[in-house]
């Protein structure tokens, strides 16, 4: 189907002005104190394996909880929010539909990765994870931005999977990897047409802990694309450690950057593993050498499993920390990750209001 690329009129706006993500889906589907049986559903209630922490099946059988979290985002002042869909992958999928042959003294490797590429079960699934997740956010999006008059968007979330191609997890055989960068890139392609046919105005390949995991996705959206002779902005985000690299690649932010740029994001960013005062100096770096927009969605703080969210920051640290990154000329795009809720976003959104946004540096 023909699709309109919204590019131009995105760079339109992230010139007048910062743009605001949405928070964290985790998060605020816990605040609904769903059970098991909301999670399955009828059409996965002889499961034999529990799906309750599978977020983005609840797309499928609580079509209204995830929704509701979509027009709280938007309502909060979101410009931009992710569909529900960071493991709707056939591969992180068969982590809750496959059992572990390592159960049973047998292991991960890429023949039992390419019978989950072809698994017809998983194919359907993943498939109809990203169709009706992103209808269900392209469904807010505009009914919001019809009744607030701006236009709002949908990003499709490409997340990271369950396995890596950097690393070999076999200490005494550095060579073996679990999956081959041609079954990721697969897996990929799948969810990237899913979410074009869904109606995505963007995708976001994000939390990128293993460098040639997003590669394989980076190339899933390029060939997608030239297979439909379409276009559609990208965003890539990377999570980073204390140190500033990406956890498993260890690629370190400027290196981040140089291996992208090729791609011509619409934003780069960071995202998720550390809180805003953490994540700074790491911001820094990147807005000094990315020559496009930089976005930013920190977690609320670090881990704490006695706060209401699980995470240290309330809604006016939020805004503080992004007011201040804002005001140093650090982004382009603002909003929260693990940790963040809707009133964090709103919180977020009334402390860059009204903040210019950061230039782009020019490359002589």
């Amino acid at each position: 189907m023909p699709l309109l690329d919204p590019t131009s009129e995105l760079q339109k706006a992230l010139a007048e002005r910062i743009l605001v993500l949405d928070g964290a889906m985790g998060t605020t589907i816990r605040s609904y104190g769903l059970s098991e049986t909301d999670a399955r559903g009828s059409r996965f209630a002889d499961s034999e394996k529990d799906l309750l922490n599978n977020g983005d099946i609840l797309s499928l059988t609580r079509p209204d909880v995830i929704g509701d979290i979509h027009k709280r985002f938007y309502e909060a002042g979101s410009d931009i929010c992710e569909t529900n869909t960071f493991s709707a992958t056939n591969i992180a999928q068969s982590e809750f539909f496959v059992d572990d042959p390592r159960e049973k003294g047998g292991r991960k490797d890429p023949e039992f990765f390419q019978k989950i590429i072809e698994n017809p079960f998983l194919n359907e699934l993943a498939w109809d994870m990203n169709v009706e997740s992103s209808r269900l956010c392209r469904k807010w999006a505009d009914n919001v931005g019809s009744d607030t008059g701006r236009k709002r968007y949908v990003a499709g979330a490409i997340g990271p999977l369950t396995v890596s191609l950097t690393n070999s997890p076999d200490a005494n055989d550095p060579g073996f990897r679990v999956v081959k960068f041609d079954q990721v890139l697969e897996a990929y392609k799948h969810q990237v047409r899913a979410l074009i046919e869904g109606g995505c105005d963007i995708l976001m390949i994000e939390t990128i802990f293993d460098s040639l995991n997003a590669k394989a996705a980076a190339v899933a959206v390029q060939e997608v694309y030239a297979e439909q002779k379409i276009h559609l902005p990208i965003i890539i985000s990377a999570a980073v450690g204390l140190g500033g690299e990406t956890m498993i690649s260890a690629q370190k932010v400027e290196a981040f950057w140089n291996a992208f740029a090729h791609t011509h994001p619409l934003a780069i960013g960071l995202n998720c593993s550390l809180g805003p005062d953490l994540m700074r100096p790491h911001l820094e770096e990147l807005s000094a050498c990315a020559t496009t927009h930089v976005s930013c969605y920190p977690n609320a703080g670090l881990p704490n499993p006695l706060a209401p969210t699980g995470f240290d920051l309330e809604p006016h640290h939020m805004e503080k920390f992004m007011a201040e990154f804002a005001d140093a000329g650090l982004l382009n795009l603002a909003g929260g990750c693990c940790g963040n809720t809707p009133e964090h976003i709103a919180a977020i959104a009334k402390g860059v209001a009204n903040k210019k946004p950061r230039g782009i540096p020019v490359v002589r």
